[in-house]
Order: structure tokens, then C-alpha cells, then sequence
């Protein structure tokens, strides 16, 4: 295997008393999207800092394209497309010189990245938008703007901080499109997500963390597979508590509750459908596990603050 194009190495990152960054070790290979999720507070922001140079590791080692962070910083950043969690455009430019501005920041020639501008707009779906400002655009043309700008200097690695945060469907599925278009390309992505669908959707492999750690790390059907059953049964419409410990518990691997929600989780749905149906007044939904079942069973299903 070719030498990784982002490869951290033992991380660890602290603030006051708090350990954010835990012995994270992973790498990212050429051409492949590696997802970053875990819980508010869990340091996939921070991570991300990291691998940008923006914030210092207390120990361990970065390096991108084989070079060290943070310090070939300047020869890393020319080859790197960054697409923050929150807007970064400068509101005072049209769309077309935000691209200019930013392209001048790399030190391109005017007339190159000129050249490049109507592809990047036509790539955004904002042609029509050139010579608007942020201020008029959308959320998801804003978040499209982002991603144009960020490709201003044919980066070969994109980090993605949460780049669909905030979008209505319909503007998550455009920007999901313009990715894999990417990906297609042959670049990079590390992106960090809180939206399962998207993850399994973009990413070839799935990086877990919790408490800054490393829970675990694979494709997201090997994942599934490994730490899952493979049906669910979600039951509605009466008494969780006494749903969750009638019979037809027998006939599940685990049982967890969640507000007026039992969900049981079996390799065979049939004989617990079956069980349930004696009830009267219950609703099922029978579904295959998923990326949002394993994210709530590493990780638990309290909710958690930012930290």
C-alpha cells in the first residue's frame, strides 16, 4: 500500500484537566473518504485542528503527503481544500471574487484562477449566482460557495468539518452529489458528520470516537456486521417498560428503551413479530440494523453537551 496521504499517530491533546485527544491513531489512503463521528465533545474537532496545523498535539505526530504538521505547514496548506463548520465567506464579495480572493491567497496568477472560476460556479450549481453576495444566497448555495472555493487550488485532500450542518434535504443531497463527484475524481476527504445517512452514504471507512478515543474504525457494513444484530424491531403504543420486559424479550439479543420507543434487536424478526402481534394497540417498524444503531450502542443514547 502506497504511503498514506494523512497518517496521525498517537495524538493526544489536553485542556486543563480535561483529555480531549486520547492515543488517536489513523490514517487516510489516496482516493478513499474517511468519516470522523462520535458525540458532541468526543474531539473530532479538534482532531480536525490538528491535521490543519491550527491547534498543536501535546504529543504523537501528523504528517500529509508524507510531510510533517505543523511543520511544512505552508507546502501542506497549498495542496489541502478546507471546508469549515461555520461560514467563512466574506460577505463583502460577490461569489466570483470570493473564489478570486481566496485563490489569490495560494499566490495563483489572476488569470489562472479566472480560468478556473466559471467551472467551480457551474460545479456549485451558482453560474447564475456569480455576481451575488453571500448575504443573498441560501444556506446550501452558501455551503456550495464554501466547497467551490475550497477546490480553488485543485487540492488533492479535502477535511470537511460537518459540511452539511444546517441544510434542508434537498440541499444535503446536492452537496452529497458534488462530493462523491469528487471522490470519483480521485480525491481525498476526511470529513467529520453527525448525520449517519451521510456518512454511510460518502464514507469508505468509518473512524468512531468517544471521550477523544478510538472505539472503532472499519467500513460501515463491516461495522454493522460486527457489532450488531442484524434486525430491528421497533415497537410503539403502549408501556415502554412493560414491553421491554414482557415474553417477547425471549426472542431478542437486546432490548433497549428510549422515551415511549422499545427497540429489540434480533437475528430473527419472525418469531418476535410473531409475539408481539399478541398485544393489542402495539405499532412495529421491522428494519435492518444501521449506522445510527451502532452509533447509539458504542456510544450510548444519553444526550451530551458541547465540550
Amino acid at each position: 500500500m502506497s504511503e498514506p496521504q494523512l497518517r496521525c499517530s498517537h495524538l493526544n491533546k489536553r485542556f486543563g484537566n480535561t483529555t480531549v485527544v486520547d492515543d488517536l491513531s489513523f490514517e487516510l489512503q489516496a482516493g478513499e473518504c474517511l468519516g470522523v463521528i462520535g458525540p458532541n465533545g468526543a474531539g473530532k474537532t479538534t482532531t480536525f485542528r490538528m491535521c490543519l496545523g491550527l491547534s498543536a498535539a501535546d504529543s504523537g505526530s501528523i504528517s500529509v503527503f508524507g510531510l510533517p504538521m505543523p511543520e511544512e505547514m505552508l507546502a501542506i496548506k497549498s495542496r489541502l481544500g478546507v471546508v469549515s463548520q461555520f461560514d467563512s465567506l466574506d460577505p463583502d464579495f460577490t461569489c466570483s471574487e470570493n473564489l478570486m480572493v481566496y485563490g489569490r491567497y495560494f499566490g495563483m496568477a489572476s488569470a489562472d484562477i479566472s480560468e478556473r472560476i466559471p467551472a467551480l460556479l457551474s460545479f456549485a450549481a451558482l453560474t447564475h449566482k456569480a455576481d451575488a453576495k453571500p448575504g443573498e444566497l441560501s444556506g446550501g448555495m452558501k455551503r456550495r460557495l464554501s466547497l467551490a472555493r475550497a477546490l480553488i487550488n485543485d487540492p488533492q485532500l479535502l477535511l470537511l468539518d460537518e459540511p452539511t450542518t444546517g441544510l434542508d434535504p434537498q440541499a444535503r443531497h446536492l452537496m452529497w452529489e458534488r462530493l462523491q463527484q469528487l471522490l470519483q475524481q480521485g480525491k481525498s476527504i476526511l470529513l467529520t458528520t453527525h448525520f449517519m445517512d451521510e456518512a454511510e452514504r460518502l464514507c469508505d471507512r468509518l473512524l468512531v470516537l468517544d471521550h477523544g478515543r478510538k472505539i472503532a474504525e472499519g467500513k460501515p457494513r463491516d461495522l454493522i456486521q460486527a457489532h450488531l444484530e442484524p434486525d430491528v424491531v421497533e415497537v410503539f403504543g403502549g408501556d415502554p417498560q412493560h414491553i421491554a420486559s414482557s415474553s417477547a424479550r425471549t426472542y431478542a439479543k437486546r432490548v433497549e428503551v428510549s422515551g415511549d420507543t422499545v427497540f429489540f434487536y434480533t437475528d430473527t424478526a419472525a418469531p418476535l413479530l410473531q409475539a408481539l402481534g399478541n398485544t393489542a394497540g402495539l405499532r412495529t417498524l421491522h428494519r435492518p440494523a444501521n449506522l445510527e444503531d451502532l452509533f447509539l450502542k458504542l456510544t450510548g443514547r444519553q444526550i451530551r453537551e458541547d465540550g
